[in-house]
C-alpha cells in the first residue's frame, strides 16, 4: 500500500494545509428525564475529517472527495493526518493527474 498525505491551499494564506485529528471526538447524550455520564470517543474517518476543510480551503471538499474516490481510498493515519491510501504506483498518478486537470495547483499530495 501507498499512503500519501493530501493537501489544499489554505483560502486565507493560499499555504498548503491538511488537518489533522489531534483527539477523537466525543460523543455525549442528553436525556429528558435523567443524567448520562457516558461518553464515547469516536474517531472521524477519512471522509469526514476531509469534509471539514469546507471553508479552510480554497475548493469545495465534496469535489476533492469525488475525485480522490475514483482512484483511492481517504483514511486517517497513525498521527491523525488525512492520507490517501492507494494499491498501486498507477492509481497514484492517475489521481495526481485528475487533482492537477481539476484543481490545478490548489489540492496536493505529499509524502
Amino acid at each position: 500500500m501507498i499512503h500519501l498525505r493530501l493537501f489544499g491551499r489554505c483560502r486565507i494564506y493560499h499555504d498548503p494545509v491538511s488537518p489533522v485529528l489531534k483527539a477523537p471526538a466525543e460523543i455525549g447524550w442528553d436525556a429528558w428525564f435523567r443524567t448520562i455520564d457516558l461518553v464515547t470517543p469516536q474517531k472521524l474517518k477519512g471522509r469526514e475529517l476531509l469534509l471539514r476543510t469546507r471553508g479552510w480551503w480554497t475548493v469545495e471538499p465534496s469535489d476533492v472527495l469525488d475525485v480522490v474516490e475514483q482512484h483511492g481510498k481517504l483514511v486517517v493515519g497513525e498521527r491523525g493526518e488525512l492520507m490517501v491510501e492507494f494499491t498501486s504506483q498507477k492509481a497514484l498518478d492517475a489521481l495526481s493527474t485528475s487533482l492537477s486537470e481539476r484543481f490545478g495547483d490548489q489540492v496536493l499530495l505529499a509524502p
